[in-house]
């Protein structure tokens, strides 16, 4: 797996992270230290483009799980009843943490576990920066 990452400007700063490589068990762990080192180096607004990702694992969704309850703490939006209230009723997506260039695997694999709910998809990374 390897990690490139770039910032371009929408309303705000958004950190891109572009993943090559599985994200697995063997690999999820070097993936979310090194976004995790992002937004403890000042990220808060982040893009993972996962355009040369062919398949992402339980341990890769969780590790993209944990960045969202990670940027979550930092912004505190809203608070955890809130948040699962919302969640169920459908009406929340972060405005922090968002994906890119899922492959039809992937994308299957987000909508069973649920995050398609909570973290917003695009197709384009342009779109999904100006979406910040």
């Amino acid at each position: 797996m390897d990690i490139k990452v770039t910032t371009e400007q929408g309303r705000v700063p958004v950190t891109i992270v572009h993943v090559s490589g599985d994200i697995d068990s063997a690999t999820y762990l070097n993936f979310q230290s090194a976004a995790e080192k992002l937004i403890e180096n000042g990220a808060r607004y982040m893009l993972v483009n996962l355009k040369d990702v062919p398949y992402i694992s339980s341990a890769g969704l969780r590790a993209l799980h944990n960045l969202f309850n990670k940027l979550r703490s930092i912004h505190k939006d809203v608070n955890d009843d809130e948040l699962r209230k919302k969640m169920n009723a459908g009406s929340y997506k972060s405005p922090y943490i968002k994906v890119a260039n899922l492959s039809p695997q992937i994308k299957d694999a987000f909508e069973l576990s649920g995050f398609e709910t909570y973290i917003e998809t695009y197709d384009d990374v342009s779109k999904a920066v100006e979406s910040f």
